[in-house]
């Protein structure tokens, strides 16, 4: 199917292309121009594509066309679509997306996530809606206390399943999908593929349409990626001197834990650079109060960990910095596509102590460039030598595939059972 270039190709609804037209978005994004006319067909659809690259819209402006098309009061405790999404940040913009794209018609969703109390959640359920966005945890909550049915549901979405399963979410989204109906629209969502993915996708989807909009686990392109190689006892002042030589735009900094964010934090108050933190300890409102005051530009810095962050899309971001080195490739990956979003350039820089050597070189291979040293910051130390391809690699894991569709090599990856899990 050749891809629509104008939204008004995709025979969406005058409500709807008044809602596009008004957020001034005349050109679908390429996910957006080969799934959409799938889905409005009620294709199930199989999306391989990084954040940021507009696939909530993808789902979102088919389904309002959908519900558009086939008007019908929701029965309380009963929606008509269900989008399940690993963090309360991707749940409460998803749920944005749906209200600015839906604004001019008669439709009603609601937005579930632990951390806040459920009752205005379950006044929604009882009141009916047609679209809700959940994240697992809280949703099998309210489940079990009968606030929602699944018999009525039209459409699933799964958003981010490898994030999903990174989370440890694996159990809570089987005994989901084992709640659906048998008559549905389904659509899965990720940015990579590895083997534990593939196997949730056959098992929910019917035939689906494969759409694959740029190479699984790839970088974003637009960003210039460096790495700084470091002592560990340096990287607080590493890190107020990139700040000092990139002082435009707003920086996310990635930590590896909780207690580690605060403490960066408290170092860059100290030494005069408001910053906020975002983590799992953090409650839902100071969560959503430190990013609103990121979005807004009165707090240039933000420095999040890997589970907090993954539903930030937030324009303007400029920078990424990973204060520590994931140790899952794929994490990198989702970090640096928070920047260079929408068309923009953006720049990454990791800092790398000698005991994050073996994890750089699992970035290097899954993304299959070797990311370029920045040599003369003060507090360089040496870059490792030629050993830093070796195979012979202490603490090194098992390499990935480029996982693809089609008659390229199959799907790659490892298993993620043993992981703690984080509830959201």
């Amino acid at each position: 199917m050749t891809p629509t270039t104008t939204f008004a190709a995709l025979k969406l609804s005058e409500p709807i292309q008044r809602a596009l037209a008004e957020k001034k978005y005349t050109t679908p994004s390429p996910i957006q121009a080969r799934a959409i006319p799938h889905l409005l067909e009620g294709r199930d659809l199989m999306g391989c594509a990084q954040t940021g690259t507009g696939k909530t819209a993808a789902f979102a402006l088919p389904i309002l066309q959908r519900l558009a098309d086939h008007p019908k009061t929701p029965a309380p405790y009963k929606p008509r679509v269900l989008v399940l999404t690993p963090t309360r940040e991707l749940a409460s913009q998803i749920g944005e997306s749906f209200e600015a794209y839906g604004k001019n018609l008669r439709l009603r969703h609601t937005v579930i996530f632990g951390g806040v109390g459920q009752n205005p959640q379950t006044r929604a359920l009882r009141n009916g809606v047609d679209i809700v966005v959940a994240t697992p945890g809280r949703l099998l909550d309210l489940t079990q206390q009968g606030y929602i049915d699944f018999d009525a549901v039209e459409v699933f979405v799964l958003d981010e399943a490898d994030r999903m399963l990174d989370m440890g979410f694996a159990p809570d989204v089987k005994r989901i999908m084992a709640r659906l109906p048998e008559k549905r629209q389904s659509l899965l969502f990720s940015a990579t593929m590895p083997r534990p993915i593939m196997e949730i996708a056959d098992r929910l989807l019917r035939d689906p349409v494969k759409v694959e909009v740029a190479p699984a686990a790839s970088t974003v392109d637009r960003v210039a990626q460096h790495v700084c190689h470091v002592d560990r006892r340096d990287k607080t002042r590493l890190l107020a001197h990139t700040l000092n030589e990139h002082r435009e735009g707003l920086v996310l900094v990635f930590s590896r834990t909780k207690h580690g964010a605060n403490k960066l934090v408290k170092h860059l108050g100290q030494s005069g650079t408001r910053a906020e933190a975002i983590h799992g300890n953090k409650s839902q409102s100071a969560r959503e109060r430190a990013l609103e005051q990121f979005r807004e530009g009165r707090v240039r810095v933000l420095v999040a960990t890997d589970i907090a962050a993954r539903g930030i899309d937030v324009k303007g971001i400029s920078l990424v910095i990973n204060y520590d080195i994931p140790n899952e490739p794929e994490s990198y990956v989702h970090r640096i596509g928070r920047t260079a979003r929408a068309g923009a350039d953006g720049k990454a820089i990791a800092f790398c102590d000698p005991e994050e050597r073996p994890w750089l070189r699992d970035i290097e291979r899954l993304i299959r460039i070797e990311v370029p040293v920045i040599p003369d910051h003060p507090f360089a130390i040496a870059a490792p030598g030629p050993e830093r391809h070796s195979s012979s690699r202490p603490q090194a894991r098992e390499g990935f595939r480029r996982p693809s569709y089609g008659s390229r090599p199959a799907p790659g990856g490892r298993s993620r059972r043993g992981r703690s899990r984080s509830r959201n």
